[in-house]
This record gives C-alpha cells, sequence and structure tokens, in this order.
C-alpha cells in the first residue's frame, strides 16, 4: 500500500517546469536563418547566423504533405489519435520485449518525445538512458500537453522540432535539405525516408533505406523498396546544403545580418538590386575573353543618401565571390579630375574656357622625370579647360594640380570622403591622374556631392536611421561647372566620339576612369536623381587586355541608369546665382565658338571675345616666372637668422601682373615681393586682372630655424 502511494504522488507530482502554450512555442521559435528585407519589405536574402543547427521557418500542418504525416505517425506513435499523451499498451508490450531483449526499447509517443523537445531536463546526459524520475516526468509533461493543446497542434510543433538528419531540424530543414523540396511536396518514398531517421538520425543509408521499407510494407504501399532504396541512398550521400531561395545581395547580408536577428530592412530595392546584378553579370561574361573576372555596382539616391542597390561582385561566376568590390580599394585613375577641376574653379584659378596645353611634359620629382600622356598616347594642343575635363585628357590634368598644388588637392579630397588617403608627397602629380586607392562607396558619394551642388552627404544602408550628417565641400557654382562639364557630350567627343555608351536621352553627368596597366575600370555618373557607379576588373589585381571605360563599366553604367529612368526624364540642373553666360571664340584651339558658363567676375571683356590663355607651359614667350623655377627644392640653414632667408619673386611680364601663393594674393609685379618661408609644398602663379592664371610654378621648402611657422 505505501509503494502504490508513493508512485501516486510521484506521478503527480510537479516537475517544477511550466508548460508552454502551442502559441508560445510557435513565437519562441527562432530559425537558424536570418533574412534581409528591401525598402518595400520583400526578401532579398537569407543567411544562416546560428551554427547549432538548421532550422528554416515554421512549416504549418496544412502545409506539410499528408504522406509524411502518415508515415511519421505509423512508424513513431500508431495509436496517436487514440491516447491521452501516453500509450500504455504500447508501454506494456515494450516491458514485455525488453525482458528478453539485449537491447531494450522505449514506448515515447509523439506526444512525450515533443515534452523532452520543449524540457531539456528530461533528456539523458551523453549516451546515458533516461531516468526513472525523469521518465515519469516525461509522462505527465506529455499528459498536460494533451489537456491544453490539440492533436494537430501536437503535430505540428513535433514535425518542426525533431531532429531528421545531422543538423537539419524541422521539416522544413529536411525537406530542403535531403531533396531540395518544401514539406507539402514530399511524395511517399521520400516521406518514408525522412520517418526512417527519426529514431536514428545519423544512421547509414543502408539502414535507414530497410527501416524505410518496412514502414512502407506495414503501411501496404505500393512503392517498390527498389525505389525507397535508391531515394534513401541518393539523398543520405552528401552534406545536405540548403540552398538558398533568395540571395540577392550577399555583401550587405554579412554585413548587417548578425546572431539574434532575424530580419534587418535596408533601404535596397528588390527589383533594382537584382536588376544591377544581372546586368553586370552579363558584361562579365561578355568582356571575359579580355581577362575581366570581377565587378561592382553601386545606386544611391542622390537626395536621401539612401543605397538602391549594392552589388560586390559578379556573383557565383567569380573566383573571389566573397570579396566586396564597393569596399575593396583600388586605383582611382581618371576619377579624381572632376573634384580637380571643381577645386581650379572654385579657386577662380581656371574657367571652362580657359585654355591649356595638351603637349608633352616632364615634370621633375624626387625620385626622376614625370611624363604623363594621354590614353590615346597623342596630344591635343591648345583646347580648353571644358573639352580637357570632358575628353579626359592627362597632360592638363597634372598642370591644373600644378595650379591648385597637391596638398590642397588632398585635403579637398578628404572632405569629400576619401578618409585614407596618404599624405600629398606621397603621390606627387601623378594625383591627378588618380594614383590614389578609393572604393567605389566613397567616389560614389564624392560624385553624388557634385551632384547635390557641393554638399556632402552621409549614405545608408539601413531604412529608417534619421537625420544624417552633412557639410558643405564645393561652391554650388563650382559642382555646376563640373556637371555641365561631364553633361557635354560634344566636349567628351575628342577622346570618346559623340556615339557611346556614355551618352543617354535624359540629362546626366559621367565620367570614367582606368588606372594602370588597365587593373581597375570605372564608370561614374549621376542623374538629378540618382547617381550610379561601376568598376570593372580583377580582385586579383591581374590587368585587363584593352579595356576602357566605354567598352569595361560603361554599358552596366548605362543599362542601370536607364533602367532608373525608364518612367520619365531628368531636364538637368538650373545655374545657381552668380553664374552668368557669355559666348566666346577659341580662334587657336579649333573649338567653335559657343556660349560658357562663368563665375561672376571671371567673365571675359565684351560678348564675345577671345578667351585669354592660360599659359602652363614652362618656358616660351609671354609673361613667366623666372624665379623659383618650377620643381625648385628650397632648403633652409637653421644657423641662418629668420628674417634673413626670405626668398624673393621674379618674373618677365611686360605689365602690371599679380603675384598669388596657393590661392591667395600677396603683391603685384611692379614692386618686389619678399616672402618669409613656410614648409611644405606651395604653388606661385602670375594672374591678370581677370584673376586668370598666365604663369604658375611649385616650389617645395624643407628644413627648419628657430621660430620657422609649421
Amino acid at each position: 500500500m505505501k509503494t502504490l502511494t508513493a508512485l501516486f504522488l510521484l506521478f503527480f507530482a510537479s516537475s517544477g517546469y511550466a508548460l508552454p502554450s502551442f502559441d508560445e512555442v510557435r513565437t519562441s521559435y527562432r530559425k537558424s536563418d536570418a533574412v534581409l528585407l528591401d525598402r518595400h519589405g520583400k526578401v532579398i536574402h537569407e543567411l544562416r547566423v546560428d551554427p547549432r543547427g538548421r532550422r528554416l521557418d515554421w512549416a504549418a500542418l496544412r502545409d506539410v504533405s499528408p504522406a509524411l504525416v502518415k508515415a511519421v505517425v505509423h512508424a513513431e506513435d500508431r495509436r496517436f489519435y487514440d491516447h491521452a499523451g501516453v500509450d500504455w499498451k504500447a508501454v506494456v508490450s515494450v516491458a514485455v520485449k525488453n525482458l528478453f531483449s539485449s537491447s531494450p526499447r522505449g514506448a515515447s509517443t509523439i506526444t512525450m518525445q515533443l515534452a523532452s523537445f520543449l524540457d531539456k531536463t528530461l533528456k539523458p546526459k551523453g549516451s546515458a538512458r533516461k531516468t526513472f524520475l525523469q521518465k515519469w516526468d516525461q509522462i505527465k509533461d506529455a499528459r498536460e500537453i494533451e489537456k491544453r493543446w490539440t492533436k494537430a497542434e501536437i503535430l505540428d510543433a513535433y514535425l518542426n522540432l525533431v531532429t531528421f538528419r545531422g543538423e537539419l531540424q524541422g521539416i522544413g530543414a529536411a525537406a530542403r535539405g535531403l531533396f531540395d523540396k518544401e514539406p507539402g511536396g514530399l511524395d511517399e518514398p521520400e516521406s518514408l525516408v525522412l520517418a526512417a531517421l527519426i529514431p536514428s538520425p545519423n544512421t547509414d543509408g543502408e539502414h535507414v533505406s530497410a527501416k524505410a521499407c518496412a514502414i512502407g510494407a506495414s503501411l501496404r504501399s505500393v512503392t517498390p523498396c527498389e525505389v525507397i532504396r535508391s531515394v534513401a541512398l541518393r539523398a543520405l550521400q552528401g552534406n545536405y546544403p540548403i540552398r538558398q531561395r533568395t540571395a540577392l545581395a550577399p555583401h550587405v547580408a554579412y554585413a548587417l545580418l548578425k546572431k539574434g536577428k532575424a530580419s534587418v530592412t535596408t533601404t535596397l530595392d528588390g527589383g533594382l538590386q537584382r536588376f544591377a546584378a544581372e546586368t553586370l553579370r552579363r558584361q562579365i561574361i561578355a568582356v571575359r575573353s579580355k581577362n575581366v573576372n570581377d565587378g561592382a555596382v553601386l545606386v544611391v539616391e542622390n537626395r536621401t543618401g539612401d543605397v538602391l542597390a549594392y552589388v560586390g561582385g559578379a556573383g557565383d561566376d567569380s573566383r573571389t565571390r566573397y570579396v566586396d568590390g564597393i569596399q575593396a580599394r583600388r586605383q582611382a585613375g581618371s576619377t579624381l579630375k572632376p573634384f580637380l577641376y571643381a577645386l581650379a574653379f572654385e579657386k577662380r584659378l581656371l574657367t571652362p574656357a580657359s585654355i591649356v596645353d595638351d603637349s608633352p611634359l616632364e615634370v621633375p620629382t624626387p625620385t626622376g622625370i614625370y611624363k604623363p600622356e594621354d590614353y590615346e598616347n597623342d596630344f591635343k594642343g591648345m583646347v580648353s579647360a571644358r573639352t580637357a575635363l570632358a575628353s579626359s585628357l592627362n597632360v592638363p590634368a597634372v598642370r591644373t594640380l600644378s595650379l591648385v598644388g597637391v596638398d590642397v588637392f588632398v585635403q579637398r579630397l578628404r572632405q569629400s570622403g576619401f578618409d585614407t588617403l596618404e599624405r600629398a608627397d606621397y603621390y606627387g602629380p601623378s594625383l591627378a591622374l588618380g594614383s590614389a586607392d578609393v572604393t567605389l562607396w566613397e567616389l560614389v558619394n564624392a560624385y553624388r556631392t557634385l551632384a547635390n551642388r557641393g554638399l556632402w552627404g552621409e549614405m545608408d544602408l539601413l531604412s529608417g536611421r534619421g537625420r544624417k550628417t552633412h557639410r558643405r565641400v564645393f561652391t554650388g557654382s563650382a559642382a555646376f561647372l563640373v556637371s555641365d562639364i561631364l553633361s557635354d557630350r560634344e566636349a567628351r567627343s575628342a577622346t570618346f566620339s559623340l556615339e557611346n555608351p556614355l551618352a543617354t536621352r535624359y540629362w546626366s553627368a559621367v565620367k570614367t576612369g582606368t588606372s594602370k596597366d588597365m587593373r581597375d575600370n570605372w564608370c561614374i555618373g549621376y542623374s538629378e536623381k540618382y547617381t550610379v557607379g561601376v568598376w570593372v576588373g580583377n580582385f586579383s589585381g591581374e590587368p585587363m587586355w584593352n579595356v576602357s571605360g566605354i567598352t569595361g563599366a560603361a554599358p552596366v553604367w548605362l543599362e542601370v541608369m536607364n533602367y532608373l529612368h525608364r518612367g520619365g526624364s531628368d531636364a538637368g540642373p538650373l545655374p545657381p546665382s552668380g553664374i552668368l553666360s557669355v559666348k566666346v571664340e577659341f580662334p587657336d584651339t579649333g573649338e567653335p565658338a559657343r556660349k560658357e558658363w562663368f563665375l561672376r567676375g571671371t567673365e571675359p571683356p565684351g560678348a564675345i571675345s577671345s578667351h585669354a590663355p592660360v599659359s602652363l607651359v614652362r618656358g616660351g614667350a609671354g609673361p613667366r616666372i623666372t624665379y623659383p623655377p618650377d620643381g625648385t627644392i628650397i632648403a633652409l640653414d637653421p644657423d641662418i637668422p629668420e628674417g634673413y632667408q626670405r626668398i624673393y619673386f621674379d618674373a618677365e611680364t611686360g605689365g602690371e601682373y599679380r603675384w598669388t601663393l596657393d590661392g591667395e594674393m600677396i603683391g603685384k609685379t611692379d614692386g618686389d615681393v619678399f616672402w618669409e618661408p613656410r614648409q611644405g609644398r606651395h604653388v606661385l602663379s602670375l594672374t591678370d586682372r581677370n584673376r586668370q592664371v598666365i604663369d604658375s610654378v611649385t616650389f617645395e621648402v624643407r628644413g627648419s630655424y628657430a621660430g620657422l611657422r609649421r
């Protein structure tokens, strides 16, 4: 009597575990994959974030194959619909069999197994079997579940929590991992194999197929055992990879999806993301014969800074598909030239109508003579600054850098978002041709700055981030002049001809760039609403074979821009205040007379004028600086007092001109000008009454003495 009383108390004693409801279990379920959502709430990428097991979306019982449900119930708990959590008949039957067997078996029902999934204390440690107390708690919990849950809810939860094979937990992961199907698409042989896996998830294929055939025979299945065996062996031979249903933004997913987050909403547009990725992939395939294997595309909305497309690579076809081409640093090539000319326009060192010389040039540097050449290895002679920038002529860019100064240019590039540039003396004159390493992210946002009238702002991939940092980098007038030049199809025809992938049916400003030895190829451009950047090349650093911006990146840029403007067109920006238009003739260049934009105060006198050329050629006739010579290095003597080391500037002018040092006027040529030296690289210029630069030299001051300003 005492024994029966003890068993009674033990049976009804509380296990200390509060059983959850079905809704609580369903709500607390976490799949091993997180999802990336686009700006419209659509899934654009799935990424596994939990390494402990593979769990996919919860599969509702109504969405599971009836064949699978039938096979599992028959194999695991034939009287499932008749008992109240414990199949006492099975318990007695198994107890009798275990008396005469060396391999004890259990009699756990589906509900009892579910109780073990919900209460981890019911599971034995290691390879040990359940204790008597664990078994009793499992029975009590199963009976409690049956009181509170429906049979459908029990089956629903069981099929989503049971482990089928290896790390495949739940019917969703098992169906996808073993058969690449959704749970609702499982046929009878596949269902029999899955049912056979439940008691021994990691047994070999032959044992699984034998078990599946036995279940099929018990169900009086008409499927031959040979078919079931073939299905089992084929399904169990691999690593059970689960193919991603949606994988449009892998690099963004790796950056934003972390463990513990079920989903992240981005600024991306799923349709545009897919189109940009497919367009890039087609282009890479088209030019692969020219040793082009990788590429990247970035699209941003100008006003908000929202990133609409982020394609970091060419997809699975790439040998280095995990490298993010948008954040990888590559040589900028000619894509930095617009910022150089914007700075020259802003400082009134040049106007779009200024005449610059595209002829052979030798620039002395500490490491030797630097000889820039144009892309086509020819020279155009005297050209306007508009033509020089639009046609991406190299020598005029180097000459313009000598006016602006490398230090000043580097500082302005940093303000434009190029945060990791080296010191100015690291680059020298080659910076005009893009010798700096930059990212596509930085380039696109810098071009977006020009599109936004010189106002720099942060870009964002996360939706709903609110206010962003903004700063003025260029004047609106300088940004307008550069944008107008980059949109001028005729001005770029000297290099690119009139018909090319840079020409659009709507207003757009665009620039290409190719780095040394054709290792990098860029095309960056913008309309009123969007900025699009494209890079193609090889992540390995291998050079491409005869690929220019027009044949490499530009076709992708054009297709993406056309997609963005398929519903309408942009008219282009209006000139800001302080900008005026004057008709100018160019008798010495071969360029036709045209109306040109000027910052107020830099326009030539008269309605029609032959604009005074900017003489950036060393030597020759006309006003010129005679001291210091271009490229001079001045060394200070620490033993000579400060006031005795001033530098005297001299020029041959034949008239009155002004001295300008680093963009600031310091005197006139009709009197002596002495300058107290400052360490660093400096640009000295002669300017006329219209503030046009007539001649310019670059020199450097080195050394120190007591009191020298640094």
